[in-house]
């Protein structure tokens, strides 16, 4: 494959290619802001698997683990490579570059591409883990997936962003091809009882309790082993389609399975956590009716006072590492988001997203920078990437 210029194209949210130098810039700028963290004990680098470490949080994860604890192990991912038609997606080039800055960091993490669902990639991941490790002290699961085949019975299962009960009417945020934000009503029909245990069964937590509980087969699971599946609640305004939908279904027993894989870890003196992040713009929530519009209003209310899924990562990172003390709720869930439901935030998005309309909405919410966002998921728009030059996709994924 030769250099091509690659032109941000697509419908909607999706764009159909991806940048690699923009990609691997915005990798690059991430871990030029983290500064890194000096072990007390001086001892070894801990070693994590991170499941969906190509994107959205997962990929915070990975960078702020390398970047401020030099931590080393394997980064798990289901990207598409580069064909002749299209460029690889962005995740898979921001891999590329999260294994460089791993390298320059003098950090032996490995990449694997592979359903994380599939028992070979499993069996896969774990035979690496044990040869190159012996074993492991972190596993953060951030996945999120429109369908899952179950690895016992065969049945693939698909998930949906749908409200339970009843139909759900919402305003939407859209952009005509000049960039000009409008609003639409739409109208959400509720999940049938089949859809809402088959998203379950996608996004709940029953694959990352037979991670675990592989890792734990194995002798993998290190004393003080911690495991974190990320979670989200987010705000009323979202919560039909949400956290009181098909998602929110799935994300309660996310966290019904970190109580069940606690009570199996305590032996060995570990402990698994879900993690509440905040709102972000990430290529999974661009999927959610009402979330545009909903993060829109959010960063025109708070402006640089939101906190980037890199951030909200450092902090993660320094909680589970001891750095700094736990931020637990009363069930026991990790908040990285008390900035995002502020009771005065909140109450600020409301009003704006009452008063939207669009001949409005382009002074209430930062349609712009959401907008800029969505493109800087492919690589497109970052500061620093000259979009005139041709640039060449078919690069490699990196070497284990």
């Amino acid at each position: 494959m030769t250099a091509r210029l690659i032109q941000p194209t697509g419908r909607g949210f999706l764009l159909f290619d991806s940048h690699p130098e923009g990609c691997a810039r915005i990798v690059t700028d991430m871990a030029a802001h983290i500064s890194p963290v000096t072990r007390p004990d001086g001892g070894e680098r801990p070693v994590a698997l991170v499941i969906g470490s190509s994107a959205g949080y997962g990929l915070a994860a990975a960078v702020a683990a390398i970047a401020r604890y030099g931590v080393q192990g394997v980064g798990l991912c289901f990207e598409r490579a580069p064909t002749e038609r299209r460029t690889g997606t962005a995740g898979w080039y921001r891999t590329i570059a999260t294994a460089t800055l791993a390298k320059e960091a003098g950090s032996d993490l490995t990449f694997v591409n592979g359903d994380a669902f599939a028992d070979a990639t499993k069996e896969s991941v774990l035979d690496l883990i044990a040869k190159r490790f012996g074993g492991i002290d972190y596993l953060i699961y951030s996945v999120a997936a429109p369908r899952r085949a179950d690895p016992v019975t065969g049945t693939v299962h698909q998930s949906v962003i749908q409200p339970i009960g009843a139909e759900h009417v919402t305003k939407t945020l859209e952009f005509d091809p000049d960039g000009t934000s409008r609003l639409r009503e739409i109208s959400v029909p509720p999940a049938t009882d089949k859809e809402t245990a088959d998203t379950v069964k996608v996004m709940g937590g029953e694959d990352w309790f037979r991670w675990v509980e592989a890792l734990g087969s194995r002798g993998l699971v290190r004393p003080g082993f911690t495991t974190v599946a990320l979670s989200y609640i987010g705000s009323h305004l979202t919560s039909a389609i949400y956290r009181l939908g098909t998602i929110g279904a799935a994300k309660l027993h996310l966290e019904d399975t970190a109580a069940a894989l606690g009570d199996m870890l305590r032996g060995h003196g570990g402990r698994a956590l879900t993690s509440v992040n905040g709102a972000a713009v990430t290529q999974a929530s661009t999927a959610i009716p009402g979330n545009a519009l909903y993060v829109s209003l959010l960063r025109g209310v708070l402006g640089d006072g939101m906190r980037s899924p890199l951030q909200q990562s450092i902090d993660l990172w320094d909680q589970l590492t001891g750095t700094a003390p736990l931020d637990t709720d009363e069930r026991g869930r990790i908040r990285l988001d008390r900035w995002e439901l502020d009771d005065q935030v909140q109450e600020s998005v409301t009003e704006r997203w009452k008063a939207a309309t669009s001949d409005t909405i382009g002074t209430l919410a930062a349609t712009d920078w959401f907008r800029d966002e969505v493109r800087r998921l492919y690589g497109f728009d970052v500061p620093g990437v000259d979009y005139s030059r041709p640039c060449e996709p078919d690069l490699p994924w990196p070497a284990s």
